[in-house]
């Protein structure tokens, strides 16, 4: 099948890196890719309000954990934007703060994609945070087909 707009959600981690990877295959010059970052709102609740004694201080603490995430982001869109440029696929991207499956079950079925590409969880030994994303709920709510890229 050939996939000229595809819903790819990614976030920086190496499944995610792999899905990117994977999408860029698919592609070819004139394809759009869609690409989704989903910033889990466990976020944001993260005050440090638990060890953190002041208001002044949880707020500061709030400002460096979003300033934090933005710059992660940031570095994601540009490494996906810079790849599209260089393979003349046109690109867009949109930050989500919610359930990540979601979040994309809602932006997948809002627009025309063919195709939405995700990677696959962490592997049990593997460093990182472990945000899952449920299957369950793109499976039951999409109306596209889904592609899980594993985890190289």
């Amino acid at each position: 099948m050939d996939y000229t707009h595809i819903l790819l959600a990614s976030h920086g981690t190496p499944g995610a890196c792999a899905a990117e990877n994977a999408t860029f295959k698919l592609c070819q010059p004139g394809h759009t890719i869609h690409h989704l970052i989903v910033v889990p709102d466990f976020w944001k609740g993260m005050l440090g309000d638990d060890w953190l004694n002041n208001a002044i201080t949880q707020i500061r603490y709030g400002k460096y954990i979003e300033g934090q995430l933005e710059k992660e982001i940031q570095i994601d869109i540009n490494r996906v934007s810079s790849t599209a440029e260089a393979q003349n696929i046109t690109y867009h991207y949109e930050i989500l703060l919610g359930n990540p499956a979601d979040c994309v079950v809602k932006v997948a079925n809002s627009s025309h994609f063919d195709l939405v590409v995700i990677g696959s969880p962490r592997a049990k030994k593997q460093e990182g945070l472990k945000s899952r994303m449920h299957c369950e709920t793109l499976i039951r709510g999409l109306t596209i087909p889904l592609l899980v890229i594993p985890n190289a």
